[in-house]
């Protein structure tokens, strides 16, 4: 048996996550989520980008809305605003009822894993999925008015706010989930990806964490990274925003610079291709499951040709 570790933020690493779990055996395969977005609501422990890949590996997931799940209700949600209540992040009443579940947990001992793990086999999800630490690390936007806390930003203000500086609050102290570094330790391991996910707020907290970075340059694998900017612009989200009012390049060459060395081999839209000398060229919008699996197997094929090379060596 051989092994893959994914790295995801939400959306669009759900969906290439979604890809490798449809041509890899699922326990070859081990998504490490961002838990920066991670936040307290309502009294509530809410993970987003966890819940968006055990959805989507669970063939729950909203697909008209991007994130939440399928056949939502909203009963919740419309008695709150009767009664004065906040309504700026929403909750589904099928979505509530996880992080009902999670806090009461939470609350009683178990660590994120373990609840995640939970979750992830009654909801019929075969890949393992764990957080990147069962730690609090938050991240934290610095705009023209201060600090603010991620969601705020992202959802309350819907990324108005000017971006000056990120910072992941509790990253220092907190240690990598243990899976997650046995994984990169692993010498079955055959390749780290890196999803289409904004580098700044879901990659990046996970290499913040003390010994990930160490982990991925030392380990055996191929660390491969997909861009998530097509021709200027960002596939979902407000990655292209952030890259350019932190002034930087935004485009596919961009990202590839912001990742520097850790990379070994980079997946770029075909638009993009003459761009990124040295990058493999695919459709890297994934509008259908058949694009989601195409990608998977471009990511997987340049990562066990590297992988050869590298024996080779």
């Amino acid at each position: 048996m051989s092994l893959v570790v994914a790295l995801s933020g939400g959306v669009g690493g759900a969906k290439l996550a979604l890809g490798l779990s449809r041509v890899l055996p699922a326990e070859e395969l081990l998504v490490v989520c961002n838990t920066g977005d991670d936040f307290e609501h309502l009294g509530l422990s809410v993970s987003p980008d966890i819940d968006t890949v055990m959805y989507t590996l669970a063939g729950l997931a909203n697909a008209e809305l991007g994130w939440g799940r399928a056949d939502e209700s909203w009963a919740f949600m419309e008695t709150l605003a009767a009664i004065g209540g906040e309504t700026w992040f929403r909750l589904g009443d099928r979505d509530l009822a996880v992080h009902v579940e999670r806090t009461r947990r939470l609350l009683a001992g178990e660590d994120l894993s373990a609840v995640t793990a939970e979750f992830c086999t009654r909801l019929g999800v075969l890949p393992r999925v764990v957080p990147m630490t069962d730690h609090r690390v938050r991240t934290r936007v610095r705009t023209e008015d201060g600090w603010i806390a991620f969601q705020d930003y992202f959802v309350r203000q819907q990324c108005r706010p000017v971006v000056r500086q990120i910072a992941f609050s509790g990253a220092d102290e907190a240690r990598p989930q243990p899976e997650f570094l046995a994984a990169l330790r692993d010498e079955k391991l055959r390749a780290v990806v890196i999803c289409p996910s904004n580098p700044f707020i879901s990659v990046e907290p996970i290499l913040a964490l003390p010994g990930v970075r160490t982990a991925l340059e030392a380990c055996a694998a191929p660390v491969i990274a997909v861009s998530p900017i097509i021709a200027g612009r960002a596939i979902k989200g407000p990655t292209a925003k952030m890259m350019a009012e932190l002034g930087l390049d935004v485009s596919a060459a961009g990202v590839a610079a912001r990742y520097g060395d850790l990379l070994d081999g980079y997946v770029v839209d075909h638009a993009d291709a003459a761009s990124v000398p040295g990058a493999v060229a695919a459709t890297t919008l994934m509008k259908t499951i058949e694009d989601r699996e195409n990608l998977a197997r471009v990511v997987l094929g340049l990562a066990y040709r590297l992988r050869g090379c590298q024996l080779r060596e």
